[in-house]
């Protein structure tokens, strides 16, 4: 990065906040969210170079020490790539994966052994109720899990409806910007980022059916309203560009 980064806040959601830092260098939001409550949650990281901005927002929030939760997606730099840190910062924090993430890369990284969720396993973090969803490969990775919240109909959804440039916390059009951003991703180095195929449409639908009210983007807008519908349109988008036919 060549330009110091500015991180904003946003509640999105009743005690959900959106920390994002627009790096012009790549055109692109990186999206943490906090969950404030007695238990408070961080769902993204953010890379090691965004630390400093992102650890500044979150103790706009509350005092990042009492963190005791840090979920994320898949193994990516941006998803977890400050982990350690903020386990030095937030000693009693807890990373949230399922089996194949604990086992393949957040033990190693951590240097230590790790609880991990079952699918569909909940907890709690006060008055918010979470559940883990293992959904493979989609965003990315084998590894891939995603969180919804049961109280306010969250779900935090990773790089699923990422978009690129600078974007208001909350729009209607995250499903038209998420289609364009997979379009030009599709004509540059990082075409195979996503794949689609008929395991992809099963999780897909399986995240539709949650019908959540808020979707907590990891790049660009949020969205509030119909999430299934979004999440639908993403479906579409995703068997269009990188199937090119319906499943059978």
């Amino acid at each position: 990065m060549t330009t110091q980064p500015v991180t904003a806040v946003d509640e999105i959601s009743a005690d959900v906040f959106r920390i994002s830092t627009f790096v012009p260098d790549y055109d692109l939001e990186f999206n943490q969210f906090l969950v404030r409550d007695d238990e408070p949650l961080l769902y993204h990281t953010g890379m090691r170079n965004l630390l400093p901005s992102v650890r500044e927002a979150v103790a706009r929030l509350i005092r990042p020490e009492e963190l005791r939760w840090i979920g994320f997606s898949h193994f990516e730099q941006d998803e977890c790539g400050s982990l350690n840190e903020w386990l030095a910062l937030a000693p009693h924090a807890k990373p949230i994966c399922n089996m194949v993430s604990a086992l393949v890369n957040v033990n190693d990284l951590t240097g230590r052994e790790n609880a991990f969720l079952q699918d569909g396993e909940t907890f709690m973090t006060g008055k918010f109720r979470f559940r883990l969803i293992s959904t493979p490969h989609v965003p990315h990775g084998w590894d891939a899990s995603l969180l919804f919240e049961e109280t306010q109909s969250t779900l935090f959804c990773s790089d699923l409806l990422g978009q690129s440039g600078q974007r208001p916390p909350l729009s209607p059009d995250v499903a038209a910007w998420a289609r364009d951003a997979l379009i030009a991703e599709q004509q540059g180095p990082f075409h195979d980022s996503m794949a689609y195929n008929r395991k992809t449409d099963a999780i897909m639908a399986r995240l539709e059916a949650l019908r959540p009210r808020t979707l907590a983007i990891m790049h660009g807008s949020s969205f509030s309203g119909d999430g299934a519908d979004a999440l639908a349109a993403m479906r579409d988008t995703m068997r269009e560009l990188l199937d090119g036919a319906p499943p059978a």
